[in-house]
């Protein structure tokens, strides 16, 4: 049987390691608690949830919301967000690998980015053998309700992903895309800055809505 040095290489290097290992198990309850303790925070306890945030993930960036409950299985301790990321309701973090997410993202309610596999093999997988690959979300990304990014996924910058898509495989930066498997739809172009739904113009300039925050 691997040691819990070895356990923990394996976990970082995306090899097949064992996920029940004394060491991890104990770290891991650590995150847990931590986790525990944003989600009982009250709706008007900002600074302290925003405090909690930058002891749970390994980088966090400025002007960040993430609406609780938040789920992750290591607290967020394997999670890089940048600045200004949204995050509605029950954004599920499977962060026993790295994630990686760029600023000005947002994220629906009921999204899972998950970092975690197991193999296919049954014996392997009795065995409770686990693997973590890293996914990639670029900047000014908008994830829709519902969706479920898998392991080893990246996501190019401003792409849109439908609500209730599956993400399988890479999506290129600059497009809309959508369904199960998730697939590009099509590109994002000048119609998009003429209308924002159907056949709904858009009747405001960006001095009305780009705050210096969100400015490039």
């Amino acid at each position: 049987m691997m040691d819990s040095k070895e356990a923990k290489q394996r976990m970082v290097e995306g090899r097949l390691y064992l996920p029940g290992d004394e060491q991890i198990i104990a770290e891991q309850m650590i995150c847990l608690e931590r986790l525990y303790d944003y989600n009982e925070t009250r709706p008007l306890e900002a600074e302290k949830r925003a405090l909690l945030l930058k002891e749970m993930f390994a980088e966090i960036g400025e002007g960040c919301y993430i609406e609780p409950p938040l789920r992750a299985n290591f607290g967020g301790k394997h999670v890089h967000f940048g600045k200004n990321v949204y995050a509605n309701f029950n954004l599920t973090l499977v962060d026993d690998g790295e994630i990686f997410v760029g600023d000005s993202v947002m994220f629906g309610p009921n999204v899972t980015v998950a970092t975690a596999g197991h193999p296919i093999e049954p014996e392997m997988r009795r065995g409770t053998l686990q693997y973590n690959i890293p996914v990639h979300i670029g900047n000014n990304v908008w994830i829709g309700a519902g969706c479920v990014i898998l392991p080893g996924v990246t996501i190019g910058d401003n792409t849109v992903i439908g609500a209730g898509s599956i993400v399988t495989k890479d999506i290129p930066a600059n497009v809309v895309a959508v369904g199960n498997p998730c697939r590009v739809f099509r590109e994002i172009s000048e119609h998009d800055k003429e209308f924002y739904f159907r056949d709904r113009k858009v009747d405001l300039t960006k001095s009305d809505y780009q705050e210096e925050a969100f400015q490039e």
